[in-house]
This record gives structure tokens, sequence and C-alpha cells, in this order.
């Protein structure tokens, strides 16, 4: 793994067959364009650039008669779709789970509330990961918060996802998740000792053994395959210590929890080596997704160019 490693084609198992994903709004943007290109990374991705045009799509050539695992409403702005527009949606696919990924720019009005009736707003920097294991989870026949009411309460998911990972099973041979992964070795740093037992205890239970702990910055020799890294708030110096541990541990799998990732934060923390970028509180089943792909990662060598050549990202989208 580079210093230049994000969830990518490369890192995560390849789209199968049965894994499509429907993709409806916009992808323009430092921040959708990454969670856009890391969703088709990891499933056949049908786009729609709106809620009427995605309806249409059914029965086409573009949107056979298959129904697409779940659905996501990209909101690049408040009020961008509205309740009767995804009523027609659900009718066309009565089946089908619909989420929304909400850029930096929703997040002060998405923490008052989901905007949409029964449809959960997904934050744009934990979209990789819980896609990952939603993925997972249905292609091995385990349930996850994807089902789940929009209503329902933070410890609620927490319990669901419990339940799940205890039951999970996987393998990134074919498209098809059939046995257990083996657990990844994980390193934990925080800067509060309250963060660390945290994060220690989710570890745990998603079945990761936690190796080593540090309260602080992590330790430049790290021995673990990955490191869970909780800065509370991304700055230059958290930044230039990471770039500095890639450099010292180059196939190292770095995932940051920062408060309020924002496109350009992000994107600077992956130039200087991290794999992940998730947010604080963070989601289990984010953070159990993102090293679902740790191991698959420790041998792809992408490049941040690619990466942002898939997303369709101009220079003017990095400062959006």
């Amino acid at each position: 793994m580079t210093p230049n490693h994000i969830q990518t084609s490369d890192a995560l198992p390849p789209a199968g067959p049965r894994r499509r994903v429907l993709w409806i709004g916009s992808t323009a943007g430092l921040e959708l364009g990454l969670a856009r290109a890391a969703v088709g990374a990891q499933a056949e991705v049908t786009d729609a650039v709106s809620l009427q045009a995605a309806v249409k799509l059914v029965g086409t050539a573009d949107a056979p008669d298959i129904t697409p695992m779940f659905a996501i409403l990209a909101s690049d702005r408040p009020g961008r779709f509205a309740v009767t527009d995804v009523l027609g949606l659900s009718r066309a696919w009565p089946l089908m789970p619909i989420v929304s990924v909400a850029a930096s720019l929703v997040d002060g009005r998405r923490r008052s509330g989901p905007q949409l009736p029964g449809i959960e707003e997904v934050p744009w920097h934990d979209l990789p990961g819980r896609c990952g294991w939603w993925l997972a989870a249905f292609e091995s026949g385990l349930p996850s918060s994807l089902g789940l009411p929009a209503a329902t309460r933070r410890e609620e998911r927490l319990l669901d996802s419990l339940t799940g990972l205890r039951r999970r099973g996987a393998t990134t041979e074919g498209s098809l998740w059939m046995v257990r992964l083996p657990p990844v070795e994980v390193s934990v740093a925080a800067s509060h000792s309250d963060d660390l037992d945290g994060l220690c205890d989710l570890l745990t239970l998603a079945g990761h053994p936690v190796v080593n702990r540090q309260l602080g910055r992590p330790r430049l020799e790290e021995t673990a395959t990955s490191l869970v890294w909780d800065v509370r708030d991304l700055g230059a110096r958290d930044i230039e210590w990471l770039r500095l541990l890639a450099a010292n541990r180059p196939r190292l799998f770095i995932v940051i929890l920062d408060g309020f990732p924002r496109g350009d934060t992000v994107l600077a923390a992956v130039r200087a080596g991290a794999a992940a970028i998730l947010g604080r509180p963070v989601s289990l089943e984010a953070l159990a997704g993102t090293l679902l792909s740790a191991r698959a990662a420790q041998t792809a060598q992408p490049s941040l160019a690619a990466i942002a050549g898939q997303a369709g990202l101009g220079e003017a989208d990095r400062h959006r």
C-alpha cells in the first residue's frame, strides 16, 4: 500500500454481477465525487440525474428487471429531493432500501434530523465503509442496518450492528463472501483516554484484536498491519505526523477519525498516507466495513490522480 491509498477498486473486493447500486443525484465536488468513486469500486452502479430519471430506468437496458441492492440519494445541498418523488421511486422498486448521502454543506441541517421520512442520511465520508459492510452482509444473507427505520436511535443501530458483526462471514474470493475473513490486528491511538477505551471496545466487539494502545499520537514504529487513530480535529501537525508514519510504514492501513471531515482535509490526509477517514462519533458499520478491505489493501497500490480521475474531479472541484 502506498501513501496515496484510499478505498478504491484496488483495495476492495471486485464488483460482482449481484452487486448493483443505484446512484441518484449529483457527483459534483470533491466530497460526492470521492464517495461515488468508492461505491463504484465495490459495485456496479447505475447513475440517474434525478428521481424521475431513475423511475424511467425500470425495465430498460440500463436497468433491467433486477432490483438494485439499494439506492443512494446524493444531496449536495438541503432540499435536493422531495418526498413525493421518493414515493415514486419506492413504488417502482418496492423492495429496494433507500439511503441518502450528504456532503459537508448539508451537515448542519442533517444533525437536526432526517430530511426525508424513513430514509437515513449517511455522511459522505462514512459511505464507503458502510457500503462495503452492506454489500458483504447482503451477499452473506445477514441482516444489516440498511433495513432499519431512519428514526432508529444510534444505540439501537449499534446493537443491531453487533449482531451482524458476530455472525459475519466473508471472503475476497470472487464476488461472493462465504467464509469468515481472518481478523485484522489493529493498533489504536487517541488523544483522550475515554476515546481510546471506547475504540478498543468497538474493535474487540467487531472481532479485531487490539495489539497496541497509545494515548496521544501513534508511534512511528507501529508493528500492527492496521492503525485506527482518533485525532478529534485533524490539523496540520496531525497531517505531518501522518506523513512521517506512512513513510516509515508504507504498508500500514491507516484509518483516521476526525470530528468534521471535509473534502480538502480528507484529500490532504489521503495524500499524507491515510487509507480512510471516518467521522466522529464513529459508526460501527463504517469502521467494520473499512477494516474489511484492510487485508486486500496490503497489496494495493492505487494513485490519488487515478482516484480523482475516476471521480471526474478537476482542480476547481478540490476547493468546493
